[in-house]
């Protein structure tokens, strides 16, 4: 009855157009008025809103979003795609590995699919469209690389994930790093095999320059490569928390914008208005989420859900695929990290009390999410790309690009599920 009647009155309010924080919260406290016993229970809510904006963690969202912002106002992404551009040349697939690779560093310094996906296309597509490359498959490639910017670290997929559940950034960050390149090798293996099977989709190969040419132009990766020490280096040391980190790399970045790249007091105001704005969509998800949650807390839903797997018959694996139906369905309806923040405060406990590691949970949560980010008709990535290439590749075509990569991300899902040591390994062996 109630699990119905949040459903109803989330419906609703999306169907009116409400954003999805502010449906959130009024959903919480229809539920705390009707159910809980009126707007005491609020203050609860209100405290724990309090909390977590003042939490370090949480602080380092809008660092991390900050620095990618940085990085892309100074025309830095521009170069660092031009930069791995001759190397690829020599690759059956050839530009079109760029946009995996590029995709999977920029992530390192932005943490946020949507930002990876613009910051790379924008500098990507209008490259390889005049190449001759086919418009519906460069638009494919980059909406589902841009993907891996929510699971290589720093992520701030894995930064919510960690905050909401009490677990440690750092190991989450490092869960992120096999699973990421082995999703982007598998991004570059589909390549291969579309541009063996449909030559039409590249063009005619042509002689790629000479190796000192294109040992020459990789060193313009110095700033991203700079720019990634300077974010992930401390906090692997153990000298820096992760705000800490993101503090350093909002530096780094902003030094070597000003250095190396074009960032300049002109274009710094825009950006800080960008970068606000992306927080408080953030942010505003973030307040109801926790205005609902503490609502179905005070009732012992998550308790009940709990209850609910134990008593169904149905093994922890059972449970986690039809956790992962639901996510591929409403990754129909939302967004990644409005996802991630409507569903962890309920599946999270269920699953890790149904035996599952919590590290490995955040990285199957960041896959799942990202999946979201390439399935219509919400599909962020999709619209991004689609509006990049002057709409001359549709949303609908677009999906069409991306569903091999799709699917690979799937396969990801359950070659982890077998294999959930590919994610723990590392943290393992750093963390002990």
């Amino acid at each position: 009855m109630i699990w119905l009647l949040i459903i109803l009155v989330m419906g609703i309010l999306a169907l009116g157009g409400v954003p999805l924080g502010l449906a959130l919260a009024a959903t919480g406290l229809v539920l705390d008025e009707f159910f809980v016993g009126g707007g005491g229970n609020m203050s609860l809510a209100f405290e724990g809103v309090w909390n977590t904006f003042n939490n370090i963690t949480f602080s380092s969202v809008v660092l991390f979003v900050l620095v990618g912002d940085l990085f892309f106002a100074s025309g830095l992404s521009k170069k660092s795609y031009g930069a791995l551009s001759p190397l690829f040349q020599r690759v059956t697939g050839q530009l079109l590995h760029t946009n995996v690779v590029v995709c999977m560093m920029f992530g390192a310094v932005s943490g946020t699919s949507s930002a990876t996906a613009a910051a790379v296309g924008a500098a990507a597509y209008p490259e390889l469209e005049r190449r001759g490359y086919k418009p519906g498959t460069i638009v494919g490639s980059l909406a589902a690389s841009g993907t891996l910017g929510l699971l290589i670290p720093p992520s701030l997929a894995l930064i919510l994930f960690g905050a909401m559940t009490d677990n440690s950034i750092g190991r989450l960050f490092l869960a992120g790093i096999i699973p990421g390149i082995l999703l982007g090798l598998g991004f570059m293996s589909l390549i291969v095999f579309k541009a063996i099977t449909t030559p039409a989709i590249v063009p005619d190969k042509t002689e790629p320059p000479c190796w000192s040419e294109t040992f020459r132009s990789l060193s313009d990766l110095w700033p991203l490569l700079v720019l990634m020490l300077g974010v992930l280096g401390p906090l692997y040391s153990g000298l820096a928390t992760p705000t800490e980190s993101a503090a350093v790399g909002f530096m780094v970045a902003l030094v070597i914008g000003s250095i190396a790249g074009e960032l300049t007091w002109k274009n710094i105001g825009p950006m800080l208005v960008s970068t606000m704005i992306k927080f408080g969509a953030i942010g505003l998800v973030v307040v109801g989420a926790i205005i609902l949650k503490n609502a179905v807390a005070v009732m012992g839903m998550p308790r009940e859900l709990i209850d609910m797997a134990g008593q169904s018959g149905l093994g922890p694996y059972a449970i986690f695929a039809l956790i992962v139906l639901a996510f591929v369905i409403l990754g129909c309806l939302f967004d990644g990290i409005s996802l991630l923040l409507l569903t962890v405060p309920f599946i999270a406990p269920m699953l890790i009390g149904q035996g599952f590691d919590p590290i490995w949970l955040g990285v199957m949560v960041t896959i799942l999410i990202e999946i979201g980010m390439i399935t219509p008709p919400v599909g962020p990535n999709l619209f991004i790309l689609s509006t990049i290439s002057g709409n001359r590749v549709s949303v609908a075509e677009a999906a069409k690009e991306t569903l091999p990569y799709w699917l690979l991300l799937l396969v990801g899902i359950a070659l982890l599920t077998l294999f959930p040591g590919v994610v723990t390994w590392l943290p393992d062996l750093v963390y002990g």
